[in-house]
């Protein structure tokens, strides 16, 4: 409860004890009846253009399900066939996890309105596409009354609605004056976020910077329009922003929630209210802000490959993929550090024409000239990253540095990458409700390249979302060949790991001793068809991975693990252990030359 913070345990609690007492305000809104069309038609949409306009939704960067009537079933779960009771009843008594409804991030995402976003810029010109997206809006809010059923829970929902909804308005005509229909339903989405602002401050996490950026947008929006409390949500929103990039983004760029999905999704949500403010002509943020802004720009580019734009599964991934503008793949994270760069460093991460550029072109941002320098080695103490590259090969090792509070057991994980193929890996994520097992294992050590102890996590689960007994870091160095950390757990087991990155080989060395009974070093390999290469090695044919200890080791046992790139899918992956039974020095080899 220290780690965590007085002030965020006493926000979250003081939101829970007044939806239970039913004395928060957020239980008394009146919501603005919603009349007319959303958007008028761009003044070069013709009805029928094309007939091209998306007709599907997108679940999660890899399902898409057609869209066969008028507009989608905002109720159906298309991973299991079913469709959920709509719950038309005061979200605050509706439970986050209900065995009837499944997954409610199901739920949840076909109503972030992402679709908006390509059926806006397809409305440009196609009169089709203008037309769906009226419909598709219509008949959400129509099955969608405010502040009922499961799309009103979570603000940072809510807030995901205002963004997408503002930059589908720039999209579609470049203008900001929404209709009295936008303009109700903005005013009903700030009314929602508003009052439980500080339950989302509280979680230390994107909820907060999401939901200040909606009221930064919504509220500048509304002013425009002269809604009265337009000014009020508007500051709010500023001073939060400021207060949570401050907060939560490190001086080094690194970001709360040590996850490489949640880094983009907080960076894609600073471009979103830069753009706005450019384009409203608001005042700029401060240069604390920006600078931060400019750092977790930084963080993203070195974290992932130029040429797959692809980078490590680290940390907590719940398929979140907002901003997309033409449907880039999900695992694609230069179109967000493209954009950043343009937007807070004034200059392009990648040269030349490529998916990277859609979002620049379709809202109109100028291209600078100027490049930024390939991404090198390089550390994120803040955060407890250390990235060494040479040629075409990049490690990260991650190392704990836990300011706020961890999601996964990966201390010492590395993760080793050859020109944009992931030869050593995280297992991810997978889902935050199908059952304990999948939880704990996915978010447990063994689904990482690292070493368990006696059987038992790094750290003890207390919660779905909360560990315990957090670790520290010890031993820590870093050069451009290399980096060094070490821990020692709450039993007193202790480990510490070097690596070194050269152009053929990585070289993994790990001490470990305090430990009771044994000791699992485990490697997550790259799907093929991996064979025993002796007693201690293992091939595909082209690479192969050694082990060698100084004490007593058991032989190479290769084995099968899952491993999850996208949120609710998984797949079968190959996985190498070794177990020792006391301490030792381990020297592991891979190498692929």
């Amino acid at each position: 409860m220290a780690k965590l913070g007085a002030h965020s345990v006493l926000r979250v609690a003081a939101y829970r004890i007044g939806l239970k007492t039913g004395l928060h305000p957020v239980q008394r809104l009146k919501a603005r009846p919603i009349d007319g069309k959303f958007f008028a038609p761009a003044a070069n949409s013709q009805a029928g253009a094309t007939g091209e306009a998306a007709r599907s939704l997108h679940y999660f960067g890899w399902r898409e399900v057609p869209v066969t009537g008028q507009a989608p079933d905002w109720f159906a779960n298309p991973f299991t066939g079913a469709t959920a009771q709509p719950a038309m009843r005061p979200w605050w008594t509706i439970p986050d996890f209900a065995e009837a409804t499944g997954d409610i991030k199901i739920l949840w995402e076909p109503s972030r309105f992402q679709w908006c976003l390509d059926l806006a810029l397809a409305a440009r010109t196609d009169g089709d596409a203008a037309e769906t997206l009226e419909r598709w809006l219509q008949d959400w809010h129509a099955k969608n009354p405010a502040y009922q059923g499961p799309n009103w829970k979570c603000g940072q929902e809510a807030s995901l609605r205002v963004m997408h909804l503002a930059m589908a308005t720039l999209l579609i005509s470049g203008g900001t004056e929404p209709s009295p229909a936008l303009r109700a339903s903005l005013f009903n989405h700030l009314q929602r976020i508003a009052p439980t602002m500080g339950y989302a401050v509280g979680q230390d996490n994107n909820h907060g910077t999401s939901e200040a950026a909606a009221l930064f947008i919504g509220g500048s929006w509304l002013a425009q329009a002269g809604v009265a409390e337009a000014n009020r949500w508007q500051r709010m929103g500023r001073r939060w922003l400021e207060n949570r990039v401050s907060r939560l983004i490190a001086p080094d760029g690194s970001f709360s929630q040590y996850s490489l999905n949640y880094h983009r999704m907080v960076l894609d949500t600073l471009c979103m209210v830069e753009i706005w403010r450019g384009r409203l002509g608001l005042p700029e943020f401060s240069a604390a802000y920006l600078a931060r802004a400019r750092a977790a720009t930084r963080w993203l580019r070195e974290m992932i490959d130029p040429a797959s734009g692809d980078g490590p599964n680290v940390g907590a991934n719940d398929g979140a993929h907002i901003f997309d503008i033409g449907r880039t793949p999900y695992r694609d994270f230069r179109p967000t550090v493209q954009t950043a760069a343009i937007l807070f460093e004034n200059a392009r991460a990648y040269p030349g024409d490529g998916a990277w550029n859609r979002r620049a072109e379709a809202l109109r941002l100028a291209l600078p000239d100027t490049v930024l320098a390939p991404a090198a080695s390089a550390q994120f103490d803040d955060g407890g990253f250390s990235v060494v590259r040479s040629g075409a090969a990049m490690a990260m090792l991650r190392y704990p540095r836990f300011r706020y509070r961890p999601s996964q057991c990966d201390a010492l994980h590395v993760d080793l990458w050859l020109g944009g193929d992931n030869l050593l890996g995280d297992a991810g994520t997978y889902s935050y409700n199908s059952g304990e097992e999948w939880l704990a294992y996915f978010g447990g050590t063994a689904s990482h390249n690292t070493i368990q102890f006696d059987g038992r996590d790094q750290m003890p689960r207390i919660g779905r979302f909360l560990l315990g007994e957090w670790l520290k870091s010890d031993d820590v160095a870093f050069d451009p060949d290399g980096a060094q950390a070490g821990y020692t757990d709450g039993q007193g087991a202790s480990h510490k790991r070097s690596i070194a990155l050269h152009a053929d080989r990585l070289v993994v060395t790990d001490t470990i001793s305090g430990f009771a009974g044994s000791a699992v070093l485990r490697w997550r390999l790259r799907k093929g068809e991996w064979r025993s290469d002796g007693p201690h090695g293992v091939t595909d044919g082209a690479h192969r991975l050694t082990v060698a200890a100084d004490a007593a080791a058991g032989p190479l046992a290769l084995g099968a693990g899952w491993r999850s790139l996208l949120y609710l899918n998984k797949e079968e992956t190959p996985v190498v252990s070794c177990e020792l039974t006391g301490p030792a020095v381990i020297t592991t080899i891979y190498s692929w030359a």
